[in-house]
Parts: structure tokens; C-alpha cells; sequence
């Protein structure tokens, strides 16, 4: 799979500081960007938003209107997690990309984080979701994986899904092994299972003793 880096886009030139108001909304009328860089001399100053640009005056330099940019960018050693970070932070389809000396490299395009995402194994490789739920203080990562593994199966991704109220919810991807088995080890461990699955005995066992005390209260 390839780095991330190798998404940093340059297909469009920033906006320069010596630029118009009116060059920075014909890019937004061509491109449906939510934000676009401007910079000065090759430097990196900051995104102006589509919004701010519709209020400004058309014949204004760029450099006139410095206080409506906003400063989010991401380094070009980032993790990928990281970027999505910034794009959910910002509200933004668009995040600048800066070297370790700050200078301008290119752009982040959110579709092109995503279909990186798409290539990891978590979103690629077959294999089973389990969503967990349990109280944060006794929530553990190792111990997690130690139940996926001595059940002859593997973790393929991880990640906490929400935290609220004391409890934390882990959504698990695994290789499709033995789910029934993991689920109820899980269990066993006093981890609620949020998520709903085929294979998984206990709750049939208690589908089925419902179906029955149906049957019997209706005869």
C-alpha cells in the first residue's frame, strides 16, 4: 500500500497573498473545495474559507483580509488517523501540507484520505465487527487482543468509537474465527456486546426461549 504522502496533491497552485478576493472565489465557483491555502512567497499563511470569500470585497487583495484565514494544516510526516483529526477539527474537504520547516507542499483532498482508509487492512481485509462496551477504568487494549487471540483468531483493526457516561465503546475488527466463541469470552470478561451477530449462541438461546414462552402464554 502506498504512504499517504504519496496522496499530497498539487493539481491546483495556492492562493497567493497578492492575489484578489475575486481570483480566490473563481476557484471556489470551479472547485468544491470548503477551503483553500494562501501563501506568501511560498510560505503558508493560512485557508480562506468559501464563506469568508463571498462577503469580501471582490477587488481586495488577499493580504487585506489575514484575520478571516484559518491556520489548520498537517505536517507531511503526520499519521493518517492524525489527518483525519484535522479534517473533522477543521470541517474542512481541504488540509495544507507543510514540511518540518513549515514550508507549503500541497493539499490534503478529504476523498483522497478516505480511499487511502479504504486500503488499510481494517477496511480491506475480510473478517467479523464486534462493537464492545465497558466501563473506561476496566477497559483494556491488551486485554482485548488477548481474547481475539487465545480463540485462534486476529485483530485486524482497532479503535474507541465513543466515550460517554463512564463507559467506553471499542469497535473490534477480527478475522472471521470463531466469533461465537470470542463473543461470549468477551462476555466471560463483562464486556457488553453492542453490536448484533448470527453466530452468537447466547442470544439465540434467549430468542429461542422467548419464541416458547410465546407459544405457551398464546395456547
Amino acid at each position: 500500500m502506498n504512504s499517504l504522502e504519496s496522496y499530497i496533491n498539487n493539481d491546483i497552485k495556492p492562493i497567493k497573498h497578492t492575489d484578489t478576493v475575486a481570483d480566490a472565489q473563481d476557484i471556489f465557483v470551479d472547485f468544491p473545495y470548503s477551503h483553500f491555502p494562501v501563501t506568501e512567497e511560498g510560505v503558508y499563511i493560512g485557508c480562506v474559507g468559501r464563506d469568508a470569500v463571498e462577503f469580501l470585497k471582490a477587488d481586495a487583495l488577499m493580504n487585506e483580509s489575514r484575520f478571516h484565514f484559518e491556520r489548520f494544516f498537517v505536517r507531511s510526516s503526520i499519521l493518517w488517523l492524525d489527518v483525519l483529526e484535522v479534517f473533522a477539527k477543521s470541517d474542512a474537504n481541504l488540509v495544507p501540507v507543510l514540511d518540518d520547516k513549515n514550508a507549503y507542499l500541497g493539499y490534503y483532498e478529504l476523498e483522497d484520505v478516505i480511499r487511502f482508509l479504504q486500503e488499510t487492512p481494517f477496511m480491506k481485509e475480510e473478517g467479523g465487527t464486534i462493537i464492545l462496551r465497558k466501563e473506561v477504568d476496566q477497559f483494556s487494549m491488551s486485554q482485548v487482543a488477548q481474547i481475539v487471540e487465545s480463540n485462534n483468531a486476529k485483530v485486524l483493526g482497532l479503535f474507541i468509537s465513543d466515550i460517554a457516561n463512564k463507559k467506553v465503546e471499542i469497535t473490534l475488527k477480527i478475522s472471521q474465527s470463531g466469533m461465537n466463541e470470542i463473543i461470549q469470552t468477551f462476555r466471560r470478561y463483562e464486556y457488553e456486546i453492542i453490536s448484533e451477530h448470527q453466530e452468537d449462541s447466547y442470544l439465540n438461546s434467549l430468542k429461542e426461549r422467548s419464541d416458547y414462552l410465546d407459544k405457551y402464554l398464546n395456547i
